[in-house]
């Protein structure tokens, strides 16, 4: 795998991660946090935990799918992701239509709370 695939894989996990966290278990958790937040190897979990890098590799993939699973089923991160595309091109015809967005309060206030 790429160093680009490799970053672009870490990004949606963890773009996954922070819309269902609280849908995994603990165990799950915590490997993709240490795995995909926090950089540790394969062999720096496992020494942490006490067991095989195979188990650790296992929990981990397991937990990529669950996230997938929740991904496929409720669309979170892709709705998160075509709000966003939305709003861009909503600035851009503001812009184009000569609405100074930058200078309307109301205007910039209303896209921050969309991008909440």
């Amino acid at each position: 795998m790429s160093q680009e695939n490799r970053l672009e894989k870490t990004n949606r996990i963890n773009l996954l991660f922070a819309f269902y966290e609280r849908l995994l278990t603990e165990k799950q958790q915590t490997f993709l946090k240490y795995y995909f937040h926090d950089d540790f190897s394969l062999g720096e979990i496992a020494a942490e935990f006490e067991i095989s890098r195979q188990a650790v590799y296992e929990h981990i993939k397991r937990a990529e799918q669950v996230l997938e699973n929740y991904e496929s089923k409720l669309g979170l991160l892709e709705k998160h992701e075509r709000r966003n595309r939305n709003l861009e091109d909503l600035q851009n015809e503001l812009e184009r239509a000569g609405v100074s967005i930058d200078n309307n309060q109301q205007i910039n206030d209303i896209i921050h709370q969309l991008r909440e």
